[in-house]
């Protein structure tokens, strides 16, 4: 079994169990859990020293899964999503069967698709439901952009840390966020 099988499993394991992971993505290093256990998203404001009143963003594996949270897609959507160059969080003012805890006070909810990172897309398909992704830092504090720039105060806090790609010291930026309106068309809130 490879060590990329077995990461995938030990994290699937905690996510499944309720628990907090720190975990690559495919932008920065993220804390997350299962989208859909409101306690365990609580957790991660624990954590994080975080308001509730700020959302986080949710990864889902493709536009399947990702038509199960949200009510109504734009007509072009996945063509849309083929054509950015760099991942792109989109935030949607239409959610579905997702807890309270995971949207933002407008009760809009914000989710990227990782079909393009091999480790995220199959953990999440492994678990079968969205996951949390937000970044691994402090509330207030500088995003890290490798895993070598996370605090060890927050590595203590999580329940499991994913031993995958921790030696990587390429700098990631978190991803471009677009608001879809109900209109169907695009606001950026952040480039």
């Amino acid at each position: 079994m490879s060590q990329l099988v077995k990461e995938i499993q030990a994290a699937e394991e905690e996510v499944l169990l309720g628990n907090v992971i720190l975990y690559p993505t495919d932008t920065v290093w993220g804390i997350g859990c299962d989208a859909e256990n409101a306690e365990a998203v609580r957790k991660i404001f624990k954590i994080k020293e975080r308001e509730e009143s700020k959302s986080m963003i949710l990864l889902v594996a493709d536009h399947n899964m990702l038509r199960n949270y949200v009510e109504e897609l734009p007509e072009d959507f996945e063509e849309m999503v083929k054509q950015q160059e760099r991942p792109t969080t989109y935030v949607f003012s239409n959610p579905k069967n997702l807890p309270q805890e995971v949207l933002a006070s407008d009760g809009s909810v914000a989710i990227r698709v990782v079909e393009g990172d091999e480790f995220c897309h199959r953990l999440i398909r492994q678990v079968a439901r969205p996951i949390v992704s937000t970044s691994a830092n402090i509330s207030g504090e500088s995003a890290p952009k490798t895993f070598a720039e996370i605090s060890e105060v927050l590595k203590k806090r999580v329940d499991f840390v994913v031993n995958w790609r921790q030696d990587e010291d390429m700098a990631s930026n978190p991803s471009r966020i677009v608001k879809i309106e109900p209109d169907g068309s695009q606001r950026i809130l952040r480039d």
